[in-house]
């Protein structure tokens, strides 16, 4: 038995004694993800999807700009190959023992492909003389049960902007899709990345996408979402600010469109001068579902350390269920820390005077949620190139789809 094959055994005998999320798991209790089987699939090597390996499957990797592939070196790796295994996970922390480790178990029982990604600075040159490297990156299923891996590593000093995309077409892979994605971001001294995430599934998908990132001295990350509901969907960020004054803000807007959707932030700040910022806004209606879940640790030591939580909910017809959790803890004195949730419905007098410009209902409704929308995400990608790729990314109708999605579902509901 080569070792590939091993590690995968191992994993399934891992989760077969060990368990999967109970139904009180404090961090699920809410949303409970569906059963085990689902996600590990069946113990088989071969595809299930029947999307042809050359038809756009898996990770596209496509620079932005004439010096986007200045100093990027990408592997797509065979995780059913014991020598590409092991590149493709070195240096990856275990799974662990808290709640979401089942998913980070069954990951490694089916993972079949990964990308790994370094950008560095090309020789000879400073990371100071570097200009931003700007790439997109699009992932199309290959299998109708899936666990692809993403490793991106920056090295110091490097900048980055990242658009990643996850919005299959029916016509790829017609069936329902079980996804569990996991992506490794280790940012080094100094680097920054400007992190646009989309994800769209389609109304009977379950997928689980989980965003690991470790922040070494002084890097800085910032990630802006846009995800819509299926019949299950969590996304996962869990970051580690592990040396003095890195920083990462993460901003998400949350549209279940008729399903249900879970975004889960969880922050450690290790040491002094750290900052995290964490923004959602979730527009719901109907009987929908949206869980937004925010966890900032300021550990020990982490002097000066600086926290915001601002969790906001709005109701745009119906009686959705949306459950909004700041929570803190706080294991040093001198810090800043600070949280709020808050819900309700469009503000009336908003509406009014949308509607005494000559709109009707459904196109102030709309304007007016755009509007919010662009909001939270401009808060977090304020300036140089984070704000540039925002306004790119939103003239090319990303915002304008997702919300269309999420108003048409809304329509029976609203009043």
């Amino acid at each position: 038995m080569d070792s590939a094959h091993a590690d995968r055994l191992a994993a399934r005998h891992h989760l077969h004694t060990q368990g999967w999320i109970g139904r009180r798991s404090e961090h699920f209790r809410h949303l409970p993800p569906p059963a085990l089987d689902d996600w590990i699939g069946p113990d088989a090597n071969a595809p299930l999807c029947e999307a042809p390996t050359l038809s756009g499957a898996g990770w596209l990797l496509q620079p932005v700009g004439p010096a986007a592939t200045a100093g990027v070196d990408a592997r797509w790796l065979d995780a059913l190959d014991p020598t590409q295994r092991s590149a493709l996970f070195a240096g990856l922390p275990a799974p662990g023992d808290d709640d979401a480790a089942p998913f980070a178990w069954a990951q490694r029982a089916l993972c079949r492909q990964g990308l790994r990604l370094r950008i560095h600075t090309p020789l000879g040159k400073a990371a100071a003389d570097c200009d931003t490297v700007w790439l997109h990156l699009r992932h199309q299923p290959r299998d109708t049960v899936e666990a692809p891996l993403l490793v991106l590593e920056l090295e110091a000093g490097v900048r980055c902007v990242l658009i990643e995309t996850h919005e299959r077409t029916p016509s790829t892979c017609g069936h329902a899709l079980v996804q569990n994605l996991h992506t490794h971001i280790h940012l080094a001294e100094g680097a920054q990345l400007q992190h646009l995430r989309l994800a769209l599934p389609q109304q009977n998908d379950r997928v689980a996408q989980h965003v690991h990132a470790r922040l070494a001295r002084g890097a800085h990350y910032t990630q802006a979402l846009v995800a819509t509901g299926a019949s299950y969907h969590l996304q996962r960020t869990t970051l580690q600010l592990q040396a003095p004054s890195a920083q990462a803000r993460t901003a998400a807007l949350l549209l279940p469109a008729g399903q249900v959707l879970e975004q889960q932030v969880h922050t450690r700040l290790d040491a002094a001068h750290t900052r995290a910022h964490t923004e959602v806004l979730a527009l719901a209606a109907g009987r929908e579902r949206v869980v937004a879940n925010a966890h900032s640790r300021i550990a020990p030591g982490a002097h000066e350390a600086q926290v915001r939580q601002r969790l906001n909910g709005v109701a745009l017809g119906g009686q959705p269920r949306m459950v909004l959790r700041p929570h803190l803890e706080i294991l040093h004195d001198q810090v800043q820390a600070a949280h709020g949730a808050t819900w309700g419905r469009l503000p009336e007098d908003a509406l009014f005077y949308a509607l005494q410009r000559g709109l009707d209902e459904a196109q102030a409704r709309a304007l007016l949620t755009e509007g919010m929308a662009r909001a939270v995400l401009e808060r977090a990608l304020d300036t140089g190139d984070g704000a540039q790729a925002l306004a790119q990314w939103l003239e090319g109708g990303v915002l304008a789809q997702a919300l269309a999605r999420q108003l048409q579902a809304e329509a029976p509901h609203v009043a």
